[in-house]
């Protein structure tokens, strides 16, 4: 079952019944649900929110707290590559710069980040971190923060997901009021600050490629065939189907070097398979590269070795 993804298909936005503030929690404590909070601080400052419909509250509005998220950086800076079951851990850190009267750290304080695809308005997904991120003081008016986004490919991707990310994140002053239900809360004595396209990401749907060289021994001079297949994530349906039509580089080091060098380029089968032919020259290694596109990442085999008599 796709958890957050069929919560997030309503509307194309998540639904207002999986609302539930607040989430404030000390630093890095249980799991939580980022998204909810989200909704009820966007609604309660603007009458609407990012994420769910026009559902307004009449218990004031929530102030503008002075902090300010920056230097948000995603997986290290590379695409986020997941397969059909594994969970994936993404890194993510950044800094908080705020007034030296906020305490980051405070139990009545939530700083977090998510990520989501689509338009702010009405995201197509969203995908956050299990534990709130952990902060840690570097003065009185900056702290680093680190986290995670937790994917579980199964249940929160399709495969319209493998393409661009944006990163938003929020400062929340709660101000003694963690235990209120959402209905007592007094919005007025809340802070919030929250910065959307903080940072992008890209996810991508992982490869796999194969090689075989036969046969092995072969005569100098005889073919050489070299068979492969290339494939990858589908998080539709959970499995690996062949990436068809794509050019992938077949390469050969002879035995004794460290240098691949390239011997062909050929192209995919509509099933994703490969197949070519070389004359038989000295002892080495085949071996397929691909170099990748804008929603799956390069991948290369390691050598297949042939004899040579």
């Amino acid at each position: 079952m796709r958890i957050r993804a069929t919560v997030a298909a309503v509307s194309g936005a998540l639904a207002l019944s999986a609302l539930a503030v607040p989430a404030a929690q000390a630093s890095g404590d249980a799991s939580h649900d980022p998204a909810a909070t989200l909704k009820a601080l966007q609604q309660a400052t603007a009458g609407r929110s990012a994420l769910t419909g026009n559902t307004t509250y009449d218990t004031g509005t929530p102030y503008a707290l002075d902090a300010a998220i920056s230097g948000v950086k995603i997986n290290n800076g590379k695409p986020i590559v997941a397969g059909t079951t594994n969970k994936v851990t993404v890194p993510v850190t950044f800094k908080v710069t705020h007034a030296a009267d906020i305490d980051v750290n405070a139990a009545d304080t939530e700083v977090d980040l998510l990520i989501y695809r689509g338009a702010y308005d009405n995201p197509s997904n969203i995908l956050w971190g299990d534990k709130l991120p952990v902060c840690s003081d570097t003065s009185d008016t900056v702290a680093t923060c680190k986290g995670t986004v937790d994917i579980l490919p199964g249940e929160e991707l399709w495969n319209a997901d493998a393409t661009s990310w944006k990163a938003i994140g929020w400062v929340i002053d709660w101000n003694d009021q963690i235990d209120a239900d959402l209905g007592d809360i007094d919005w007025n004595k809340v802070g919030y600050y929250e910065g959307d396209a903080l940072a992008t990401t890209k996810l991508q749907r992982y490869s796999k490629l194969t090689v075989n060289a036969a046969p092995e021994p072969v005569k100098k001079g005889k073919t050489i065939t070299v068979t492969g297949k290339l494939s990858r994530a589908n998080w539709d349906d959970g499995k690996y189907h062949g990436y068809t039509v794509q050019p992938v580089k077949l390469q050969f080091r002879k035995k004794g070097s460290s240098t691949y060098t390239t011997v062909k380029t050929i192209k995919t089968s509509s099933t994703g398979t490969l197949k070519t032919t070389v004359k038989a020259s000295a002892d080495g290694y085949f071996r397929y590269s691909f170099a990748g596109t804008s929603t799956t990442p390069a991948v290369t085999t390691a050598g297949d070795f042939v004899d040579v008599k």
